[in-house]
């Protein structure tokens, strides 16, 4: 079913380049066209074979496989997701709630996919505008969530938040995660916000460290348009990071646009994928009373 596959791989990694040559000499077996990302074919001990960049798999692929943790599968996504491919992940990471197969069983379970026996979900992506002075600074996608931050330790920022041009709150804490439903299970959950089912089209927002007791995190639904404007006086240097990589210092005044992106990420899963499998087992659910 799919003739033309790219691999990306986390970089610099022994076990990761040990698992592309594998994966590689499989692919090769049933006669797929194999194309790998540059950083990792030159280290590879398969010869002669093809590299590009991310677009260029986006465009050609018909299947890209993301060899490493979620971090290497949200740098991957933000930039595959303009060309609408499928994606498919092979864990090797600590946690890896976007990447299914083990590389034990990456053979076994890729037999099935190649055959045509997977699933396939839609996962959307927030976009982000961000404007200062009337006109737009930057704009980042971002696959888990948007996070309005403090540069300083100990230091609250001032914000103001509003949903489809109404005012929520005004708050003073240590910043806003904005997040999907797939991000629910990252820095979201950390601060304290709710598990959001992946097919749900929905967006939560939580407060990281509030200085009030009574602010809680808010889920809205998914074509909400959210507004966070940086408070004028606000006493500390904030900043903006998507999927946890620093895009921009943030300035008072600054306001911060957010809605759900067009395009969404296409994901394959082999079968017998279950959500509430994954929670159990990566959250430690399976523990008897």
């Amino acid at each position: 079913m799919f003739k033309h596959i790219g691999l990306v791989g986390k970089h610099r990694v022994p076990e990761v380049l040990e698992t592309l040559d594998k994966l590689i000499t499989y692919l090769q077996a049933h006669r797929v066209s194999v194309t790998v990302d540059p950083d990792n074919a030159h280290l590879l001990s398969t010869a002669d074979i093809k590299s590009a960049d991310l677009p260029t798999m986006g465009r050609k692929c018909d299947l890209v496989i993301i060899v490493g943790g979620d971090g290497t599968f949200l740098r991957a996504a933000s930039t595959l997701v303009e060309y609408e491919v499928r994606l498919l992940g092979i864990h090797m990471g600590r946690v890896g709630f976007l990447t299914d197969l083990t590389p034990p069983r990456m053979c076994v379970q890729l037999d099935q996919v190649l055959a045509g026996d997977f699933t396939q979900e839609e996962r959307f992506l927030l976009h982000t505008t961000i404007m200062r002075e009337g006109e737009a600074l930057s704009e980042v996608d971002a696959l888990n969530d948007i996070v309005a931050h403090n540069a300083n330790i100990a230091r609250l920022i001032e914000f103001e938040t509003y949903i489809n041009g109404q005012l929520v709150s005004c708050q003073r804490s240590d910043g806003l995660i904005v997040s999907t439903p797939t991000g629910s299970t990252a820095y979201a959950l950390a601060g304290g916000g709710p598990i959001l089912h992946p097919g749900l089209d929905a967006i939560v927002l939580v407060p990281i460290c509030p200085n009030t007791l009574s602010s809680r995190p808010i889920v809205v639904d998914g074509d909400s348009e959210i507004e966070i404007v940086i408070g004028p006086r606000s006493p500390t240097r904030a900043q903006l990071a998507s999927d946890g990589q620093i895009t921009l210092n943030l300035e008072p005044g600054d306001r911060i646009l957010i809605h759900k992106k067009r395009k969404h990420l296409h994901l394959i899963h082999p079968p017998g994928h279950d959500y509430f499998a994954t929670l159990r087992q990566k959250l430690d659910w399976n523990r008897e009373l």
